[in-house]
């Protein structure tokens, strides 16, 4: 199967007092680790990018550097990341038969992991990154702040991204989602409301999402250990087993 990739970057990153994707980690822009590591992967075939309007010309260029043999377009993001993701879905080609969603301030993605993702996809069926949650979890009233509810901790996984799909079936959920007026925060939630099954794959390298400060600085130390330990991104392509 031939992928496209969809990579949603149009936060304005106000937890970080600026847009996120373009903080310099390890030398390169946040959003341009993922650009490199989907570049190398022959696999995928197409790349779509979808960020704020004042930033797209400055998206061109990072792709053009960091993807000059893949295909790519870089699209104006909407209101919502739901937005964002259905606009870059309607951009994308016809070359791939799968496609799957990204977060721009997930930096550390690992090819082995999307290959992990990739192969549990096929009709009707589709994937998502995503780890079991290890703390407890309440469900607390917004107002009070009284407990509700203790959920049960070992039926729960917490959503990562890649999210893996057949390319129609996930523009088919975006589609069927924005015309019912329906809002939700990944695109495994869309794809289940059609009835399309998804499975969970607990990536093996760290994938977690730049959100806060210190978040920052625990990425651009892994990124800055693989760059010295050029053995480990050779891992990270060929995956745990090799």
């Amino acid at each position: 199967m031939k992928w496209g990739a969809v990579v949603v970057a149009a936060g304005n990153g106000r937890r970080l007092g600026r847009p996120k994707q373009f903080i310099e980690l390890a030398g390169l822009p946040m959003v341009g680790w993922c650009i490199q590591t989907f570049a190398s992967m022959p696999e995928i075939v197409e790349l779509i990018i979808a960020t704020e309007p004042e930033s797209i010309e400055r998206m061109r260029s990072l792709a053009a550097q960091l993807a000059p043999n893949l295909q790519y377009r870089v699209v104006r993001g909407g209101a919502t990341r739901q937005d964002s993701a259905r606009e870059a879905l309607a951009a994308l080609g016809t070359a791939g038969e799968g496609v799957f969603v990204h977060d721009g301030a997930r930096p550390l993605i690992a090819a082995h992991d999307v290959r992990a993702g990739m192969a549990e996809v096929r009709a009707g069926r589709a994937s998502l990154l995503a780890e079991p949650v290890i703390d407890t979890i309440k469900r607390v009233d917004p107002q009070s702040r009284r407990v509700v509810e203790t959920l049960e901790r070992h039926a729960l996984w917490a959503a990562q991204t890649p999210q893996f799909a057949v390319a129609a079936e996930l523009r088919a959920a975006h589609d069927d989602a924005h015309n019912a007026g329906v809002a939700v925060t990944d695109d495994a939630a869309l794809l289940e409301r059609i009835g399309i099954e998804v499975v969970t794959v607990a990536p093996a390298s760290e994938n977690f999402k730049v959100t806060i400060p210190p978040d920052v600085a625990r990425a651009e130390s892994i990124l800055m250990q693989r760059l010295c330990h050029p053995e480990l991104v050779e891992g990270l392509l060929k995956g745990p087993e090799g």
